[in-house]
């Protein structure tokens, strides 16, 4: 759904592309190979206008000027990759991939974030897998409902992992909406099956870049909104005590940027980076990895013997 969106989006911005270009020539006297330049830009222009508009609305007083300017261009640099190279041209469904590695480690779930799908996590998965780890990376979809409905998603993904792996437990990874995501499915499903959660850029206390939108989840997702309260009143402390966040000062669409915290866990701050740009980030790929490390697969004594 979100790469036909996508698809949609980017011959729209061609076709207009081409009008500018065609009345450009016609009516001013710019070279034919105007056209051909202006068709290729305007999607990037129009990334560049989205992300400079997002960083200045977002900056936070007293924050480094030179880390904006490096998650500045990084966002845009990550952008391309993600919005224009890779969501777009999803035609297979998100599946179980085996580890590459030798050594059999935890499975790890990946939960992506508003407006993404699977292949933001290209970067992340590979890495996952070269160290051991199978993976599953899913997709939510329908775009614009409640988070809690995204939980039967998160709870096949889980499902099909350990039936894969013969694993009793597994680790999630959340960016962005994807972080509320599985700490919605623990609600709804319990943490029994849970090693570890890693959220990175998840507004655990919701975010003001769009106070009036009107979909469901965009809602949930506000400043301190009521579901997050809920959230996070429901949360037992041995369903918390599995939980560990990765924030950037400079993120770009969630802020207030360092109060994307939850009671007695202790961030981990990456400076210098955007929103999207912690899936691609390689020092962020390396605290997931880092975080996973120690922890052991455990396997289902018995068939039929487990939660999953």
């Amino acid at each position: 759904m979100l790469a036909k969106f996508l698809r949609r989006m980017f011959l729209v911005q061609v076709l207009l592309g081409a009008g500018l270009a065609c009345l450009l020539i016609t009516y001013a006297a710019w070279p034919s190979w105007s056209l051909v330049a202006i068709v290729m830009l305007l999607p990037f222009l129009t990334m560049v206008l989205v992300d400079v508009i997002t960083a200045l609305k977002s900056r936070a007083s007293g924050e480094s000027a030179a880390m904006w300017w490096r998650s500045l261009f990084g966002e845009f640099g990550a952008g391309i990759r993600v919005f224009l190279l890779r969501q777009p041209w999803v035609r297979t469904p998100p599946s179980f991939r085996a580890a590459t590695g030798s050594d059999k480690k935890i499975p790890v779930v990946l939960v992506h974030g508003y407006l993404c799908n699977n292949r933001i996590w290209d970067d992340m998965s590979i890495a996952l897998r070269s160290a051991g780890h199978p993976v599953f990376a899913v997709d939510l979809e329908p775009l614009f409902i409640s988070i809690d409905n995204y939980a039967p998603i998160v709870e096949s993904a889980v499902a099909q992992l350990c039936r894969q792996t013969g694993a009793s437990q597994v680790a999630l990874v959340g960016h962005s909406m994807g972080g509320l995501a599985i700490r919605g499915w623990m609600r709804a499903h319990g943490a029994t099956r849970v090693a570890r959660v890693l959220t990175l850029g998840t507004p655990h206390a919701g975010t003001q870049i769009a106070p009036n939108t009107h979909t469901p989840n965009g809602q949930q997702m506000g400043w301190r909104s009521p579901w997050l309260q809920a959230l996070s009143a429901h949360e037992t402390a041995e369903a918390r005590a599995l939980i560990r966040i990765a924030i950037t000062p400079q993120d770009n669409i969630v802020y207030p940027q360092r109060a994307q915290v939850l009671p007695g866990i202790e961030p981990t701050i990456f400076e210098g980076i955007g929103h999207v740009q912690m899936c691609l980030d390689q020092p962020v790929i390396r605290w997931v990895l880092g975080q996973l490390a120690s922890l052991t697969q455990v396997r289902i004594p018995a068939v039929g013997d487990a939660a999953c």
